[in-house]
């Protein structure tokens, strides 16, 4: 199996002070037509996969510095991304198109509708990031007072995603003949109602929509505490995953295919993605001159904001330098991700003030930089001695900088057998080496 490569299609890269960077795209919010060369751009590539994160609301009115300049999660301005990902679909061939959407503030019944037909739509390439939504003032645009409890947002998320699937399988394969001779337009014994009755919803089906060409949509999450590792084991084909070292990504690794066997899965069926920010240049001293040039353009008012974001707490009260604090609260910014800052920050003895620059680029996730040989040694280390089954790359600056990993560093990944030349098939399933799920409602007819 090739290692797995997912591009993060952020259109304002990965580094906080990326859109300002001559090399950026010039207005990057909403753009239709930066968004399709992007996707050309990986396609061109053979990567697996375009990643859309999304959130439901405007985020960092409490943090004027950061709101004003805006940081890569926040995404002010942005398509919805199914409906980005649908035009995507008329433009590219074989890429898959994954989007988030949060289980918190939406109904099973409309997103089980909107993945299965971008699966339709794309033929076969569609893929759900399930999530549950981290950011309390979400809360407040879906008739909420107040952010629902983690405890219930994750119990909601399980039931959540089994009327999803059960929804997807609302109609056998060969329902719909759509004969004309016979004025059978679908076979009503091949269809069945879901009626499900749960905590947390009240679903009777069936999904107006044929069963998607790949069974299910690719479903992928990301959550790295216990009961997100759980929901992903129970539920996810694919897991985004943010460590900043290689020995903690081979124990979230062991961790997260261990536990596939209470569910009656195999190892195989879900695949680890390591996020990982890629600085690549010709040389390493091209890669660490943009940096150095990103870095220039975020004000330290800036970057305490946009640590105060992601651990949860309001840095610009804590000197810079200071050491870092641990944070012990049980919900530490967006959670995994704060986590992995502060583990960080202890592990490396950063300051307050460092620990806000050395974020910058990555989130405190993993960072390869160099020349393309010295980025392709890290990425071949990390898949080979099971740290992950791929990557989610992220680029500091788009689209040079995805342009430059596509350029430099996947033939050399080729090279090095590591990669595919060519799609190995036509779904997104086909090319992650993942089943088809058989209808749980429907076996397949015998061979006639």
């Amino acid at each position: 199996m090739p290692m797995i490569l997912a591009a993060n299609a952020n259109a304002q890269g990965s580094h906080v002070g990326e859109w300002r960077h001559p090399d950026a795209w010039d207005r990057p919010a909403s753009n239709l037509a930066n968004a399709m060369r992007l996707a050309r751009i990986a396609e061109a590539a053979k990567m697996d996969l375009l990643f859309l994160a999304d959130g439901n609301g405007v985020r960092n009115l409490d943090k004027p510095d950061l709101f004003a300049a805006t940081s890569p999660s926040d995404r002010p301005g942005v398509f919805e991304p199914v409906t980005l990902l649908s035009a995507l679909a008329m433009v590219t061939e074989h890429v898959g198109l994954v989007a988030t959407t949060t289980t918190t503030y939406d109904e099973p019944f409309s997103v089980a509708r909107r993945f299965a037909s971008l699966d339709h739509i794309s033929g076969g390439r569609a893929g759900w990031n399930l999530v549950t939504t981290s950011n309390p003032g979400d809360a407040l645009n879906f008739s909420h007072d107040e952010h629902v409890a983690r405890d219930d947002r994750y119990e909601r998320a399980g039931e959540f995603a089994e009327v999803v699937k059960g929804l997807w399988d609302s109609w056998a394969d060969d329902a719909f003949p759509q004969d004309k001779a016979s004025g059978r337009f679908l076979e009503p014994s091949r269809v069945h109602a879901l009626n499900f009755r749960g905590k947390h919803f009240r679903v009777a089906g069936p999904l107006n929509a044929p069963r998607p060409p790949q069974g299910h949509p690719v479903v992928f999450s990301a959550g790295q505490s216990e009961t997100g590792k759980e929901l992903s084991a129970a539920h996810a084909d694919c897991v985004f995953a943010i460590e900043g070292t290689i020995e903690r990504a081979q124990i979230l690794y062991r961790d997260l295919k261990g536990r596939l066997a209470k569910y009656g899965r195999a190892p195989e069926s879900l695949k680890i993605l390591s996020g990982v920010t890629i600085f690549v240049g010709e040389t390493e001293e091209e890669a660490d001159r943009l940096m150095a040039e990103l870095d220039a353009l975020v004000p330290m008012p800036v970057a305490l904001d946009y640590l105060s974001k992601m651990v949860g707490t309001k840095m610009s009260a804590y000197p810079l330098n200071d050491p870092m604090p641990q944070f012990r609260e049980e919900h530490v910014g967006p959670t995994g991700i704060g986590r992995a800052i502060l583990a960080m920050a202890a592990a490396e003895g950063l300051t307050v003030g460092q620990t806000a620059r050395k974020i910058l680029p990555q989130m405190a996730g993993n960072l390869f930089k160099g020349s393309a040989m010295q980025v392709a040694d890290q990425m071949e280390r990390w898949y080979r001695e099971a740290a992950c089954d791929g990557f989610m790359i992220a680029a500091p600056v788009v689209p040079t900088g995805l342009e430059r990993f596509a350029r430099l560093v996947v033939p050399e990944l080729q090279r090095r057998g590591l990669f595919r030349r060519e799609y190995e098939g036509r779904t997104l399933r086909d090319n992650l080496g993942l089943t088809r799920p058989e209808n749980r409602f429907f076996t397949a007819r015998a061979a006639e």
